[in-house]
């Protein structure tokens, strides 16, 4: 946390200084002057590529990022300076924060994109290492930006009332079930237009159900993420938004208190109680509880828009269908935002521009990752760039679960998708977002140490463990 600290004022001068430039489109440090060619510090030409740093692809759909990027040359062949490279950074999201954190402070690598987790965005723009947004031409103002992204998925790109990134691909909670067992057992598993479950109606089935799994191996009424990592800490948030617990304001100022936090813990105890969710749910994340709920293991499983591509490939069409998370689903996705030290601002908002637009969002959806534009989920959405649509092969190379009858499994129809893409659009109009502060790293970790001590405890006291995280989350929102 204290790169902040050290570095602000330093970066807050750079940045505004690179704003400056780019607002104006007179300097030619910045835009590189007549043509809009990129110009480098000393006003000379800059060479390209442009560069983008983002995490893996897990749709395993091709790479949809990687396609996208030669779209962009192929539409751009002439050019040598625009010409774009895609870096993929590896290990996890933390590790991937920090390899971004420490080249963009050190000037170590050559980024002049980084595609960030949403919950990035306050740290890297107190920090000034990415640039604001220009305004667009819709009217929007600097905070609202283009009209057609999700608002609740454009406002991950907002930190103090400015635009510092395009929303590139997002994700939400989803809820999926197996509707064969349901039916069989009398529960009603078609659900009717703009309903959903709620979690009094999941407990509810998984009491009829008669599911009390005491080991692994035994068929549960649900199972998540509560790993000590990122899922543990969004299941978490979800809990606490059921029980109307805010940790902070949209500046990130706590906003919380023990009381609260006891009733937002209380409800997430009572959400994973061991009679309900799968006993290896304490040591999921994504993958585990993927091949647990296509393996059987589970009759719920709450997951991202991917999965529904992954089931394709794991299970027959009719074993698996997909709602509504009960309750509130909590924002994932990832941002595109310039660097401040980049020397080709203008080429890479433009390219930003590309890989935001209408169509490559199609090609976001179409490849499993969720699309950040309302006009992508209505009926007259433009397609996928038609190269891109060519080169990408189903989304879903996932687990490798077993598939239960005769045949590879061949995922759904085009009915079933059409529904599945509906409800995801609802559910992203509706979702909440994680706590907005230039200190997330440090917030999620207390929060996933103190939940999973608190999940894995023979008697669990809430009480205790809400004064304690009460305590330590004051001096993390404050910067201590």
């Amino acid at each position: 946390m204290t790169h902040c600290d050290r570095r602000t004022n330093h970066r807050r001068g750079r940045a505004a200084v690179a704003l400056t430039c780019l607002l104006a489109l007179v300097s030619a440090a910045c835009t590189g002057g007549p043509g809009g060619a990129p110009q480098d510090g000393q006003g000379k030409p800059a060479e390209g590529p442009i560069v983008v740093a983002s995490g893996l692809d897990v749709t395993g759909s091709g790479s949809v990022r990687q396609q996208l990027i030669e779209e962009w040359n192929r539409r751009h062949a002439g050019s040598k300076a625009e010409q774009a490279k895609l870096v993929e950074l590896p290990g996890g999201a933390d590790q991937q924060r920090s390899q971004l954190l420490g080249a963009l402070q050190s000037g170590s690598a050559r980024y002049d994109v980084v595609n960030l987790d949403i919950t990035w965005i306050p740290e890297f723009a107190e920090a000034g290492l990415i640039r604001p947004m220009p305004v667009g031409e819709s009217g929007a103002t600097a905070a609202e930006g283009d009209l057609d992204f999700i608002p609740q998925v454009h406002a991950t790109t907002v930190w103090k009332d400015r635009s510092y990134a395009r929303p590139f691909n997002t994700d939400v909670g989803l809820l999926y079930y197996r509707p064969r067992l349901l039916t069989a057992a009398d529960i009603k598993a078609d659900k009717q237009p703009n309903d959903h479950w709620t979690w009094d109606q999941l407990y509810s089935s998984v009491k009829t159900l008669g599911l009390n799994p005491v080991r692994r191996d035994e068929r549960a009424g649900w199972t998540t993420q509560l790993k000590q990592y990122e899922g543990l800490t969004v299941n978490t948030v979800e809990a606490f938004a059921d029980a109307g617990v805010e940790l902070t304001d949209s500046e990130g100022k706590y906003t919380s208190d023990a009381g609260k936090l006891k009733k937002g813990l209380d409800t997430l105890l009572d959400r994973v109680d061991r009679g309900r969710v799968q006993p290896a749910a304490l040591t999921s994340d994504e993958t585990a509880s993927l091949t647990d709920f296509a393996e059987g293991r589970a009759v719920f499983l709450r997951h991202w828009p991917y999965a529904y591509g992954a089931l394709g490939s794991l299970m027959r069409p009719q074993d698996y269908a997909v709602n509504r998370l009960p309750g509130k689903a909590v924002l994932g996705g990832q941002n595109l935002a310039v660097t401040a030290d980049s020397p080709r601002a203008e080429a890479a908002g433009e390219l930003i521009t590309f890989l935001t637009s209408p169509e490559s969002e199609r090609c976001l959806l179409d490849a499993g990752f969720a699309a950040t534009r309302a006009s992508v989920y209505g009926s007259t959405a433009k397609p996928c760039w038609p190269r891109v649509a060519a080169a990408l092969r189903p989304a879903g190379d996932a687990p490798k679960a077993a598939a239960t009858g005769e045949g590879a499994p061949q995922g759904q129809g085009e009915d079933e998708r059409a529904e599945y893409i509906r409800i995801l659009g609802e559910a992203l109009a509706e979702a909440v977002q994680r706590p907005r502060t230039p200190y997330y790293g440090a917030f999620t970790q207390v929060l996933q140490s103190h939940v999973h001590a608190l999940l894995a405890a023979e008697r669990p006291d809430t009480d205790e463990a809400a004064a304690k995280l009460d305590k330590e989350l004051r001096d993390v929102f404050a910067g201590k």
